[in-house]
């Protein structure tokens, strides 16, 4: 079992949206994925950052799907978000797709992407045992 790691000691994660660890066990299969962008298969990219968003997670839904996990298995998240401005559609996607799922993650705002288009990229870490 994924153990999620929330010590007393130190603040709550941040509306409790995250954990600020999660423990693999060693018998665990693990998968990590490269950062995924809003392209749909045909290669295009949406103009809104909440269909790139959404976009993203099914690219990350499909890989975890092809190594036979699901988001219960994920347990490290990394956003990279182009501007503020374009942070509560990737939070709205990861809401709806997490459901209860509390892994480690992170967010960074970045300038920009390697595409001028691209506004959020997520990379992920996913355990299963």
């Amino acid at each position: 079992m994924l153990e999620p790691v929330n010590p007393s000691g130190i603040m709550p994660p941040f509306n409790n949206v995250y954990s600020h660890g999660v423990v693999i066990p060693p018998d665990a299969r693990i998968l990590m994925t490269a950062g995924q962008v809003g392209v749909r298969p045909d290669g295009t990219t949406p103009a809104s950052a909440e269909e790139q968003a959404e976009q993203v997670w099914q690219n990350l839904l499909a890989i975890l799907a092809g190594a036979g996990m699901g988001v219960e298995d994920i347990v490290r998240l990394n956003a990279y978000v182009v501007g503020a401005e374009n942070f509560p559609a990737y939070a709205a996607a990861r809401s709806r797709h997490l459901g209860a799922c509390r892994p480690a993650a992170t967010a960074v705002f970045v300038s920009a992407l390697v595409k001028p288009e691209w506004l959020i990229e997520v990379e992920l870490v996913a355990a299963r045992i």
